[in-house]
This record gives C-alpha cells, structure tokens and sequence, in this order.
C-alpha cells in the first residue's frame, strides 16, 4: 500500500533498500547527503550526486530514457555514525525556479520496484532547489519524512548548509599550505608597448607634470605586435594572445567562452568540468563560476550548466561573461576544465576553446589544445584586463593534478 506524505509528515520503511526517484517538469539533478546526528557531512565524500555518484550505502542512479534521476539507500551498508540521508532536487536550467514545477518524490523498494511513499510539496516560487525528503532512523528503525525545504541559492547552498565545502578555502584555513610567494605588484604596460598579458591594477597612475595635449582628431594606433580583432577570426597557439579591440576600440561588451572535448576511446564517455576562476589585481580569487555556481556577479558571469559526457556536436559547456557588468576588482578571468572522477586528458581528444560575440554567435577567437597530459585538469586560457581597459585573451594549456576548480585557484594565480 503507496502511503501519501504531507510536508513534515513520516512513514516507517519495509525495505532495507529504497530508492528515492524525483520527477518535475524541468530537468533536474538529484543527490544525497548523509548527515550526522549534528546535521553536517563528515567530509565531502558524504555527498553524493552524478559526479559523484558513490557513497557509504548511498548511490547516485542518472537519469535517461524516462528514468529520473534517482537516490538508492541500503540502509543496512549506513555507517553507524550517519543519523540520516537527505534528498535533494536543483533544477538544471540556469536561473530557472521551481515556481509552478514542484517536483514530486516517490519513494520505492529498490529490490521489487513496489513504491511506498509519495510525497509532493505544497507550492513553490523562487526556490532553485530543494531538501526534497530525508531518510532516517530512529530507534533502530528506518523511515522516510516529507520535507519540501527550499533554497534560492541553489545547489551550492544546500550543501554549504550541511557542511560541504563548496568554495575555497580562505588563506587562513587550518593546516593550509604555505603561501606561494608574493608577485610583484603589477604595472601598467608602457606606451606603444605589445599588449602585456599580467594583471593590472585598476588605480589611475601617476600623472606628469605637464601632460602631452591630446590631438582629438588621431586615431588609436595599435603597436606593431599587438593582434586584435580588425581582420577577424584568430587562431592561437599556446603563448598567443589577442587583444579583444577592433579599430583600436574595444569590440564587444559581452564574450561566450565555448569549450569542447571528445572521448578518446570508443565508446567511452567523458565527464569534465569548466569553470571560471575570477581573481583581483593582487591575484587573489574573488568568485567562481562552476556546475555548482552558475552564476556569479549578479549574473554578470553565468555558467551554461554541466555536460556529463562530452558526446555530440559544438561546445560542451559555456561560460558567458558581460564585460561590462564585472566589478572593478575582477582583473583576471582564468578558464580551467577538470575531471571531478579522475579520468585523464590522455582519454580526451579534439579539446578546445574558443571565444564568441555573446550576441551574434560570430566565433572571434580559437584555441586547439595540440597535446594531453596524464592530469586532471588543464587552464585553458585567460582573459586579463589591461591598465587602459581593454582585455586581452591568452592561450595557457597548462595541466595541473587537480579534480575541481577548487584546485586550480593557486596554479590560475600563477598563470596571471
């Protein structure tokens, strides 16, 4: 007999092994946090999701085909010092809410598929995410309850919530690693001199005494070095760099950054992860835009959303970033791609980035990654805005062993 849960209500379990299946309208990505009796995640093993999709008596099942994405819970493999195992739902469109969408869990025997539990929250509006239901024990015994708790800052504050570490560690973090040396400050480039590709500080310089007068009616001449926008599509090769200007003005307030990948081997897929580390002009990381922040800046920076295969035609995943919209502080734009479950860029083929006018689509700049590394992860490229304003693009394919954006913040730093 199907029990019908109200939020906040309970239902005893039958089965040592339920699966917890969400379902909505929209697209959605399910996981699962186990918590202990304090209500927090031991490590960040004890969250479960798709790149992720192992835990202690929890598994991730993906969802295809017509089968949602689903959370499996043995409760007899729980560690005994789990007190429970969220449910979570955030829905995968960028910026989309749950208003009129409310997602509907159903609660099964993961052995003969007989559902035990249903349960829908009442109605929704500017959640991004949900605690959808919990499973947990009480007195040896195992139940289910209806929980419908929203979030408006998606994913990310769910799990900041019970403990998982989200972003970066701060420079103060316990047992952190010695600080890398400090850079020198950053100075702005001379005149006439090729585009320079460090960060630069956005305080005015000093000023002469007795200024040249401007001669209103002279164009802006690019110096003999520097490649811009002015005859079109540009190809990089590692080291390149392209000043993003046409006509000696910048070109574009608005810039989409594709990145693409292939499997190497047939038949297998690859799940990477791009991301967006912005960082100040003393090369500290300020934000980043990654599968579990899509938008930072008030949206000035907005992630596509995650590719878990990299199977098909065109960019596997975007970032968009309103040049125009950055905070004065952000200085340097790093791109990096990682591989969250371990497999190599010696698996990956044909990757690339390239960067396009977010209005018109018109691809102005690519860059071919011409070889692999047995890594993790790999920067991709740069953008940097200059002492007068303009922002140069440079092409890095440096390879770091690390599985998150998380890992690459001090490495990107170095990049700068």
């Amino acid at each position: 007999m199907t029990t019908v849960l109200t939020q906040g209500g309970n239902a005893p379990l039958n089965a040592a092994r339920v699966t917890v299946e969400v379902t909505a309208p929209k697209a959605l990505d399910v996981s699962g946090l186990l918590l202990t009796e304090a209500g927090k995640v031991r490590s960040d093993d004890d969250f479960v999701f798709f790149n992720a999709p192992h835990g202690p008596g929890v598994t991730h099942r993906p969802g295809g085909g017509g089968t949602p994405d689903a959370i499996t819970v043995d409760t007899s493999a729980v560690p005994d010092g789990i007190d429970k195992i969220v449910v979570t739902a955030s829905l995968d469109e960028a910026g989309a809410t749950f208003a009129g969408t409310e997602p509907t869990a159903t609660v099964r025997d993961a052995g003969s598929g007989e559902v035990l539990v249903t349960f829908t929250p009442p109605r929704l509006s500017s959640e991004t995410a949900l605690v959808v239901v919990e499973v947990y024990r009480r007195g040896g015994v195992w139940k289910v309850r209806a929980v419908g708790q929203g979030y408006a800052n998606g994913l990310a504050g769910i799990a900041t919530d019970f403990g998982v570490n989200v972003e970066d560690p701060g420079p103060a973090a316990a047992a952190a690693p010695p600080p890398m040396p400090a850079a020198p400050p950053l100075q702005a480039p001379p005149a006439q001199a090729p585009p320079v590709q460090d960060m630069q500080k956005p305080a005015a310089p000093p000023q002469p005494s007795a200024p040249p007068a401007a001669t209103a009616s002279a164009p802006a001449v690019p110096s003999m070095n520097k490649v811009t926008l002015d005859k079109g599509r540009v190809s990089l090769t590692k080291g390149g760099s392209v000043s993003l200007e046409k006509g000696g003005k910048p070109f574009l307030s608005a810039v989409r950054m594709g990145l693409g990948w292939e499997p190497a081997g047939r038949g297998r897929n690859v799940d990477l992860d791009a991301s967006c580390i912005a960082f100040d002009s003393q090369r500290k990381k300020i934000e980043t835009a990654w599968f579990m922040k899509l938008s930072i800046f008030n949206g000035a920076i907005a992630h596509s959303g995650d590719n878990l295969t990299g199977a098909g035609a065109g960019d596997d995943e975007s970032i968009t970033v309103h040049l125009d919209g950055l905070p004065p502080e952000v200085c340097g734009l790093v791109f990096v791609v990682n591989s969250f479950s371990g497999q190599k860029f010696t698996d990956v083929k044909n990757a690339y980035c390239r960067l396009l006018d977010a209005g018109s689509g018109q691809e102005l700049v690519r860059f071919d990654l011409t070889h692999a590394e047995s890594r993790t992860g790999v920067a991709m490229c740069k953008l940097v805005r200059q002492f007068s304003g303009e922002w140069v693009m440079t092409a890095l394919e440096e390879y770091v062993d690390a599985k998150t954006a998380r890992g690459m913040v001090d490495p990107a730093a170095r990049m700068l």
